[in-house]
């Protein structure tokens, strides 16, 4: 029962692993692109659960107790909050967490080398026009990929702008 609670090293050090992990997650989740974040496949599915079991053991440090657990929770959840309101409140702050908005197409050019380097094919590009309403490239005023990873896509029709 002691178990349950004795930690192997002092609560800061679960701290400084969540920091530090939580940090490298999201530097190559950010470097990883757009796409992934927003147009989940069962391989990102699959990458996701990998990479979760991958930093286990580096946030942990082999530790098992409900009270490292706790200070980890605690920590991500603490970390995720922090980034949530810096963001709210800076855009470069949010430009720098989730990144900027990237120009897809305008005025009826589709800038494909571009749709390319954000590993969005062409079936996927098409499927968002259709949804967009549009019949053919020359009906899109701008196409714009997302931080998210969402394709938006502004026609010409649309009386909005």
């Amino acid at each position: 029962m002691n178990d349950l609670f004795h930690m192997s090293a002092p609560w800061w050090i679960f701290i400084l692993r969540g920091i530090v992990i939580y940090a490298m997650v999201t530097v190559l989740m950010r470097m990883s692109g757009k796409r992934s974040m927003g147009q989940f496949t069962p391989f990102d599915l699959i990458l996701i659960i990998l990479i979760g079991n991958t930093v286990q053991n580096g946030i942990n440090g082999g530790d098992n107790s409900l009270t490292g657990a706790f200070w980890m929770l605690g920590t991500q959840i603490g970390l995720n909050w922090l980034v949530a309101w810096g963001s709210s409140r800076s855009l470069r702050f949010r430009h720098l967490m989730e990144g900027t908005p990237t120009l897809l197409a305008k005025d009826g050019e589709v800038y494909w080398p571009i749709l390319r380097q954000q590993l969005i094919g062409q079936t996927d590009f098409i499927t968002a026009m259709r949804l967009a309403g549009c019949n053919s490239e020359k009906d899109i005023r701008r196409a714009v990929l997302q931080p998210n990873g969402h394709i938006m896509i502004e026609t010409k029709d649309d009386k909005w702008t």
